[in-house]
């Protein structure tokens, strides 16, 4: 990733760097200039200095600066460039110290690791073997992450660490944190009480000789302080923090196991029983087969938009320039023209969130969906079709429903993504669509894959969102290259999307 694409996406992702400092005025230039290549959004907070730090900032172009006369802490510092940040409209903040013990170019770590873990706090790991530390600051470093482990009931190998990514919006305690360094463990201690995950990364770093070192930590006041601080976090965590995991453990529970009941009873109560007398009173009709697919489409509708499922918030987008054969003339012609529909794959929600456009529409399917003991009789009835049949065996099949007036959908990846990400694409869909003549209609769709992950059975909070990307066609396709190409070409083309529909709803996660 060259620099100018990290740089655009940190800020599309409405990530910036604070970095708080405090007579650092050897090492702060270098490390503000180091840190501009790597991020354009950068917020310096000049926590009082005495020495050269003022003028050597305002030296400095590109970078915010909040400063204040008077010595307040580290922790006073980080509040007021978080505020900063969000005043100016930022969701991430990466925060590293000004003395250069961190490496900015680390910030491309921090970047992927908050694209696989939208909305978690990031803490940078330091990798500190064979480095020369003060015992007090290893001393340090094992008591703060004892007390943690006591707290909150989870273990972190640097709670020390400043290097760290926060999810501003999600940050919990701010009003009441303390002003010194210790600051950075209250901040762990209240997102993960608030159930923010936490998520280590390894990062680098640097201590000059002992000589040429410039510590603020007074080792009997500050050890006070921590102790001090460190029991009323135990007592917190007692009346406050502990019932508040319980809590969020036991609403996450009933959360998936309604869920679970929901659609188990729906589907074995309510769809199957009726769907079997339906198809077993009088012959099959076309008619008759179409109403199954209103059932399907309203059932989808009632799920997706009325009902919901608990905990997400779904939206989707539509576009003018698709039009689904959704009515139909008097002799049961469609009036528009049905066209193959793809879409990236992530989860068993994947199909209800696409079903809400239109019921004229039909999937090729898993053959263990096809025989699925909760919707499987309704989908075969509706003629869904397995793709383990073949795509010659099915185009007769496929063409037929075409001439009826329904599009064909189909998952170019061919299964679930593990973690969200784009797999490579088959050609099944582009086959498809050159012998049928038909357009394609991309879907694009993000969220299922984080509520419902592949090999999961427990649902997550978050949003879902689906939208309608303009018809290719068979003109543009053909542009393309054979099949193969246009697979390859439409990938990149989801990926883009895909990212962009991410750095905007990862904002507000």
């Amino acid at each position: 990733m060259t620099k100018d694409r990290q740089r655009q996406l940190l800020h599309d992702r409405g990530i910036c760097v604070v970095i708080p400092t405090y007579n650092n005025d050897g090492t702060i230039a270098a490390v503000v200039k180091e840190t501009l290549e790597e991020c354009s959004d950068v917020i310096v907070v000049n926590d009082g200095s005495t020495d050269k730090t003022s003028s050597i900032l305002q030296s400095i172009e590109g970078i915010t600066i909040v400063e204040y006369t008077k010595n307040q802490g580290k922790g006073y510092a980080l509040k007021c460039g978080f505020r900063r940040a969000l005043e100016m409209g930022f969701s991430y903040a990466i925060t590293l110290d000004g003395d250069g013990q961190h490496y900015p170019s680390d910030i491309q770590q921090f970047l992927s690791a908050n694209q696989e873990h939208p909305g978690t706090l990031i803490i940078g790991s330091r990798q500190l073997d064979n480095v020369e530390r003060s015992g007090g600051s290893s001393f340090a470093n094992r008591f703060s992450n004892f007390w943690f482990y006591i707290q909150t009931g989870r273990r972190l190998s640097d709670t020390q660490s400043g290097y760290r990514l926060y999810p501003l919006r999600k940050l919990r305690g701010l009003g009441l944190l303390t002003s010194r360094y210790e600051a950075e463990l209250e901040l762990l201690v209240f997102a993960s009480w608030h159930g923010v995950e936490l998520v280590p990364i390894d990062i680098r770093v640097y201590y000059p000789p002992r000589e040429e070192r410039v510590s603020h930590f007074r080792p009997g006041k500050d050890f006070a302080r921590i102790s001090v601080l460190n029991t009323v976090l135990c007592f917190l965590a007692i009346v406050y923090g502990l019932p508040l995991r319980l809590f969020r453990w036991f609403a996450n529970t009933i959360r998936t196991i309604y869920s679970i009941l929901f659609v188990s009873f729906f589907c074995f109560c309510v769809i199957t029983p009726a769907v079997w007398l339906y198809v077993k009173i009088g012959r099959m009709t076309e008619r008759k087969r179409h109403n199954l697919h209103k059932l399907i489409y309203h059932a989808c509708r009632f799920v997706m938009l009325k009902h919901g499922i608990p905990g997400t918030r779904f939206t989707y987008q539509e576009n003018d320039n698709v039009n689904f054969p959704d009515q139909r003339s008097e002799c049961g012609d469609a009036i528009s023209k049905p066209a193959v529909v793809i879409c990236n794959h992530q989860s068993h929600i994947d199909l209800a969130c696409q079903l809400i456009f239109t019921p004229n529409i039909i999937f090729l399917t898993n053959q263990w969906v096809w025989n699925n003991p909760l919707y499987g009789l309704l989908i075969r009835h509706a003629e869904y079709y397995p793709v383990a049949d073949g795509i010659d065996a099915l185009l007769p099949k496929l063409r037929s429903l075409v001439e009826r007036g329904y599009s064909i959908a189909v998952y170019p990846e061919g299964t679930r993504s593990k973690d969200c990400r784009i797999g490579r694409f088959h050609q099944g869909a582009f086959h498809i669509a050159e012998l049928l003549d038909l357009d394609i209609i991309p879907m694009y769709l993000y969220g299922p894959g984080k509520i419902l992950p592949k090999k999961s059975h427990h649902l997550r909070k978050g949003p879902i969102y689906i939208e309608i990307g303009d018809p290719v066609t068979q003109h543009q396709l053909k542009q393309m290259g054979d099949t193969k190409r246009q697979a390859s070409v439409m990938r990149k083309h989801y990926i883009d999307q895909y990212e962009r529909i991410a750095n905007r709803i990862e904002q507000e996660v």
